[in-house]
């Protein structure tokens, strides 16, 4: 199977970008995740929270640059999956991209929440204003608002990854079990965002599915950054499906 107007050994490095971007994200999203905000933020204690900010300001941003960088590796990887899986289901490989790409604006405009945190605990305009206390609680309001913000986009993300998990398993390109693990991660991802909002006293018992997702997206990942795709695939389709 090869996508139209390209050769195989093309596809082959189209597979190994898109393998390399989705491992930078991967690193990034993990990053800004336990290097950043579980060392800066306290859940529950606005003070504490407050007080870890303004001492480590540029480690704050840092987790900023993190999500922002991930966000447009995962654009960029929106699109390489539609090029590459499109032959397997076009219709199909335009609903993934779409709910990847829905993911990733709404997470880039819940990055506002995050830099709105430290805007406030830093402008001097909001200190003036604002007393300690209720400065340091609307700070810690607005990172729980990200927090939240992070589940809405991954409602996108895991419808995403059900469309894409179905591709991979139609494709004949990879190995059918990574399309099996990315509509469990999906699930996970489902599950997990809709029980934050519904059922939040669930939400901390589910927490250990999370490594469904990530060591399927990992597994995939190193897959194509140094595999790509397979020479032959057994099965492939000849042409685009609808």
């Amino acid at each position: 199977m090869t996508v139209q107007g390209t050769t195989g050994p093309s596809r082959r490095t189209l597979a190994r970008t898109t393998g390399l971007l989705y491992l930078v994200i991967i690193v990034c999203g993990i990053s800004s995740e336990v290097l950043v905000r579980s060392l800066l933020i306290v859940a529950g204690d606005a003070a504490a929270t407050a007080a870890n900010i303004q001492a480590a300001p540029g480690l704050f941003r840092l987790g900023f640059a993190f999500d922002a960088l991930m966000l447009l590796c995962d654009v960029a990887v929106a699109v390489l999956f539609y090029v590459l899986l499109r032959p397997a289901g076009r219709t199909l490989a335009l609903m993934a991209a779409a709910f990847r790409l829905t993911q990733a604006a709404v997470l880039g405009l819940n990055l506002l929440h995050y830099h709105a945190a430290v805007l406030l605990l830093e402008g001097a305009a909001y200190t003036a204003a604002l007393p300690p206390l209720q400065g340091n609680a609307l700070a810690l309001f607005l990172l729980d608002l990200h927090s939240h913000g992070y589940d809405l986009g991954l409602i996108f993300f895991g419808l995403s990854c059900l469309a894409l998990g179905r591709l991979v398993v139609r494709s004949g390109d990879f190995p059918v079990a990574f399309g099996h693990g990315l509509v469990a991660a999906g699930a996970v991802y489902l599950v997990g965002s809709f029980s934050r909002f519904l059922f939040p006293d669930l939400a901390p018992a589910l927490a250990p599915l999370y490594i469904v997702p990530l060591v399927v997206e990992t597994a995939f990942a190193l897959w194509l950054a140094i595999r790509g795709v397979r020479s032959c695939p057994a099965g492939a389709p000849s042409a685009d499906r609808g």
